[in-house]
């Protein structure tokens, strides 16, 4: 770390993030946490608002890669999209379905298995789409609804909001990286903390950005898998992403923007 660094104050801030990443005794905060206190557990998803979409799901259409080798080879971050090229309802439904799709509920209703894992199978988060070109359906902000179809592979989605100004909005949603504007979908997972805090108490946050690491990876090879670019985002405005979802900033917050659509060129 440079002098020019540790006067302008950072270096405090620096440590703590460091110590942040590593991991202390777990079975001692473990002891404090709200499920060690009997504390009822919190739900596994949100309730249903809004009118049900079913998405068209023939996922065995939407695939034009299924080598594996071939696929990690194709994972490339991707910055430019034909913002003319519509995303299919099959294509969206594979997205959402290999990154957090349901297979199982274990217990009653105590944990989730998905694709993509989760420490204490928390899973804490909720994947939010802005449609901006998807064939039939309007533009607008929509939420996926993994529990409507648990162990099928269907998909169903909710109307959450409209969506004014949409390349404007996004390109200030994501701190005016305007390319992120072009693609015709852009997922945003936020965060229910309590979900994993309730098991891990103040270790949960750190499990949940490596849990988030997961989701991540998984959209990148399930979008090449179908021959689409995509790019995963940590600089965006948090204030603004928010508002965009209806999100409280608190409870429920946003972690990660995922633009995805077919490459341009």
């Amino acid at each position: 770390m440079s002098n020019e660094t540790r006067n302008e104050g950072l270096w405090e801030t620096i440590e703590a993030n460091r110590n942040f990443m590593k991991c202390p005794d777990f079975s001692k905060y473990m002891q404090t946490s709200d499920q060690e206190k009997k504390l009822p557990q919190p739900p596994l998803g949100h309730p249903t608002v809004g009118a049900i979409i079913e998405l068209k799901n023939d996922f065995d259409d939407v695939l034009v890669c299924s080598n594996y080798m071939e696929l990690l080879d194709l994972r490339r971050s991707e910055r430019k999209y034909d913002a003319d090229v519509p995303m299919t309802q099959s294509q969206l439904a594979f997205m959402l379905w290999s990154t957090q799709g349901i297979d199982k509920i274990r217990g009653r209703n105590y944990a989730t298995f998905r694709p993509v894992p989760s420490g204490g199978a928390r899973h804490p988060f909720e994947a939010y789409i802005i449609v901006q070109n998807v064939e039939d359906l309007s533009p607008g902000v929509y939420r996926y609804l993994p529990l409507e179809h648990v162990g099928e592979k269907r998909v169903s989605i909710e109307f959450v909001s409209e969506f004014e100004n949409h390349e404007q909005h996004i390109s200030d949603m994501v701190a005016g990286q305007k390319w992120a504007a072009t693609a015709p979908i852009v997922i945003i997972y936020s965060c229910v903390a309590y979900r994993a805090e309730w098991r891990y108490s103040v270790m949960s946050h750190r499990v949940a950005l490596i849990d988030l690491g997961h989701v991540g990876q998984n959209l990148m090879l399930s979008a090449a898998a179908m021959g689409l670019g995509s790019c995963n985002m940590a600089a965006y405005d948090q204030k603004l992403c928010d508002e965009a979802l209806g999100l409280d900033g608190y409870e429920e917050y946003t972690v990660y923007v995922n633009p995805v659509g077919k490459v341009s060129g």
